[in-house]
């Protein structure tokens, strides 16, 4: 029985292996040299830091870098602080940065190496923990096992610990354009997080060519080097949002990378905290940085500019396997000339048949095309019979991994099904043609549409080989065909979590295509297993197993806390006043503000700087509360020259403030706006020019409270513009008193959240 399974136990274990060197499987512990990376040291540093929420105009945010400051210092290094304003045009947002900047000097190097990663956490409840705790304590940790080696680089090395990178880049834009050493800088590592665990994924991000940087990787000796090319193209025709992103865009600086992404629930919520931070993730980082420091630091970094890019991929045994763009299409031509000469050999010794052949299209596009319906309308289906999932902005639930797991084996249970009314011992070798071609049409399209993604057509090379041998045997060695098979997993089996892991379940479409069409690609292996019937059964049953396990989890616990939202809004213009949120599922909570059938809110209402652009859901009606006021608004210079307008207004909170929204009408325009000091470029800022929506831009508030407007105008345009001040402290105000909420509940990220909001409308008279 153990020798007739042992080719598909020989699959299982390449999957499993497959997963297993994505990370490393131990961490570093304090008996660890001192010239070691040491996790457990880190995590010493990163209990300091992820205390308590320290985003920008917090104590704990003035705490996190004084921390970091000391640490630094005890290295030996000079540090110093770069302040200012910084705009972001992207999001139209401003606030004030506190850039944490240091350097060890080289002893001979031209360019510096730059160790960049960010200290404040996602407003307001956010730990930060993983984000981007974790980057902070790898560089702390890395650089002091670094100089206990004795090593003096020839590069300078500069560490960049950027303030508010969570409301916009800003520390990244503050420094890439305002700091003299950022002509300097020859090659960035940033450190990040998206989640708080799994492997720790590397992007490459340049305006060239990722040749150089892919080889050095490689040379400087990674252990688990974990990305491809296929995330590589697609992560740059999307847009980007890190740190390295300013030095990309900004300095034409390149870099990379290293984020993990797992447990993509905790990002930016008060579940980023040290107990929940995979310890193996921050292990994966130190594994990056300690070869990559010693490499770079010593290279000439002048040298790494390429206009050529690798197709790359990882895989255990070679860790990173990369060639270059230019072998694409002679490998694919290579491949198909094989693959036909492959089926005209085997037609010709009667191997395989015509017949057969054009029959194995059928079970092959049925497998593939029906697990992709299944898991196409089973998303949809989940999200209707459970719609508290929506409450879970990420877009991956706490079940999430359940749900890959069940959609895996129904794919698996589908195919084995077709394809046992197809099979017959006689025609394995002629089943294996149409899926062969399937992923050759495949490969064919990646070579010419998507570049990073032609690596597919290694697992068809592979097949060919599967192939090659029922052309010369009827009962070929299924270990050997088993092991034919290994590269085919290695390349395509992570993809089947980090899709979804990466951009949210919706992506279980795309894991069940990539588990059906590897099935169809082993046909060769599974044809001879008997029973498919059965094993199709009992993949079902283990399918519904994890489709019961999500289902007993689909509630909301301690463990897995139900984000929600609260916030009072306070009309100052009219005197009146709202409880509002953007919960589509109220709770317990919530309804004692909201009852238990709140108004919903005009799906036009003004939607605030959020990062995926929610708006509010429901509001009720509820008393003023006098003691809250309105910012008062001073108007200090109003001049008219020619056709327009200059005008200046000087506006001061009267309450706790952490921001400022300010919005207007598409049809008011403005020539120029300055904003404490700051000027916009109003003229080239579609935000405030041939504008298509009413907000104008957020002020992240950090130390200064109050908001200095300056701004031209046509002079006989109508304008007004509404000013929403907001502060964080409506479960803590003595006005509201309100009771915390359940152990089973946890703030909402990505939206204004536990605010008191106050509007006031600047009207120019």
């Amino acid at each position: 029985m153990i020798k007739k399974l042992a080719p598909v136990l020989l699959l299982v274990v390449a999957v499993f292996w497959s997963y297993r060197s994505l990370i490393p499987s131990t961490i570093s512990n304090l008996n660890t040299p001192e010239t070691e990376f040491s996790t457990e040291r880190a995590l010493k540093h990163l209990k300091v830091i992820s205390a308590e929420p320290h985003y920008p105009g917090t104590e704990a945010h003035n705490t996190v870098r004084d921390y970091i400051i000391s640490e630094l210092k005890n290295l030996g290094l000079s540090v110093h602080i770069q302040e200012g304003y910084s705009y972001s045009k992207k999001g139209s947002n401003l606030t004030q940065v506190k850039n944490i900047v240091a350097k060890l000097q080289g002893t001979s190097g031209d360019k510096a190496l730059v160790l960049a990663t960010h200290y404040d956490s996602n407003p307001h409840s956010s730990l930060g923990a993983s984000d981007a705790g974790a980057g902070v304590v790898t560089i702390l940790e890395g650089l002091r096992a670094y100089l206990k080696s004795g090593n003096l680089p020839t590069n300078d090395v500069i560490v960049l610990i950027t303030d508010a990178e969570e409301t916009g880049l800003h520390g990244a834009n503050l420094f890439v354009n305002k700091h003299a050493w950022s002509n300097q800088v020859g090659l960035v590592l940033n450190f990040e997080a998206r989640g708080s665990g799994g492997p720790s994924y590397f992007l490459i991000e340049t305006n060239n060519g990722n040749k150089k940087l892919i080889e050095a990787l490689d040379h400087a000796g990674v252990k688990f080097p974990t990305g491809n090319s296929l995330a590589y193209s697609i992560y740059k025709m999307l847009p980007n949002d890190t740190d390295l992103t300013r030095f990309r865009e900004d300095g034409n600086i390149d870099g990379f990378n290293f984020a993990f992404i797992d447990d993509h629930y905790d990002y930016h919520t008060v579940l980023d905290n040290y107990d929940r931070l995979d310890k193996n993730s921050l292990e994966h980082q130190g594994t990056y940085l300690m070869p990559l420091l010693a490499y770079f630091s010593n290279a000439n970094l002048n040298e790494f500019t390429s206009y050529k890019d690798h197709v790359y991929f990882s895989m255990p045994l070679f860790n990173l396997v990369y060639y270059p763009f230019s072998w694409i299409i002679p490998i694919l031509v290579l491949t198909i000339l094989l693959f036909l000469l492959l089926v005209y050999i085997g037609i010709k010794k009667h191997h395989l048949s015509n017949k057969e052949i054009g029959l194995g299209f059928i079970p092959a596009i049925m497998s593939i095309a029906i697990s992709a319906l299944f898991a196409f309308i089973g998303w949809q289906l989940i999200g209707k019979i459970y719609p508290q999932y929506n409450e879970i902005l990420h877009g991956f639930t706490y079940n999430g991994h359940d749900y890959i797991w069940a959609f895996t084996f129904l794919s698996l249970a589908i195919s084995l099904l077709t394809y046992s009314w197809f099979y017959k011992p006689e025609n394995a070798g002629s089943l294996m043609v149409a899926p062969i071609l399937l992923w050759l049409l495949i490969a064919a399209a990646a070579a010419f549409k998507l570049k990073g993604a032609s690596y597919f057509i290694i697992p068809v090379i592979f097949a060919l080989g599967t192939l090659a041998i029922f052309t010369r045997q009827r009962q070929p060695n299924l270990i050997l065909l088993s092991l034919l098979s290994f590269p085919a997993i290695f390349i395509t089996a992570p993809l089947v979590q980090m899709l979804p892991v990466g951009l949210g379940l919706k992506m279980l479409v795309a894991s069940a295509i990539i588990v059906s069409m590897l099935f169809t690609l082993f046909i060769g292996i599974f044809g001879f297993v008997k029973h498919k019937k059965r094993w199709s059964a009992l993949s079902l049953i283990i399918g519904l197993f994890f489709f019961a396990k999500a289902h007993n989890n689909s509630n909301f616990t301690v463990e897995n806390p139900k984000p929600n939202s609260l916030i009072y809004y306070y009309n100052a213009d009219a005197n009146e006043a709202q409880w509002l949120t953007y919960d589509r599922v109220t709770d317990e909570w919530t309804e004692k503000y909201l009852t238990i059938n709140p108004t919903p809110v005009d799906a036009n209402n003004s939607i605030f700087n959020s990062k995926y652009k929610t708006g509010f859901t429901y509001f009720n009606p509820t008393k003023v509360k006098s003691e809250i006021l309105p910012p008062v608004i001073n108007k200090i210079t109003d001049t008219v020259i020619g056709d327009l307008r200059y005008l200046k207004y000087f506006l001061s909170p009267q309450t706790e403030v952490n921001r400022y929204e300010l919005f207007a009408n598409t049809n008011v325009t403005f020539t120029s706006f300055k904003i404490n000091g700051t000027e916009l470029n109003a003229s080239e800022n579609p935000y405030f020019k041939n504008r298509k929506i009413n907000r104008l831009l957020t002020y992240f508030v950090s130390e200064d409270k109050f908001l200095d407007l300056e701004f031209t105008i046509p002079a006989n345009q109508e304008t007004s513009i509404d000013i929403y001040e907001s502060s964080f402290d409506l479960l803590t105000s003595k006005l509201f008193k309100l009771e915390p909420r359940k152990d089973w509940m946890i703030p909402k990220p990505f939206v204004l959240n536990d605010a008191i909001m106050i509007k006031k409308t600047l009207k120019v008279e």
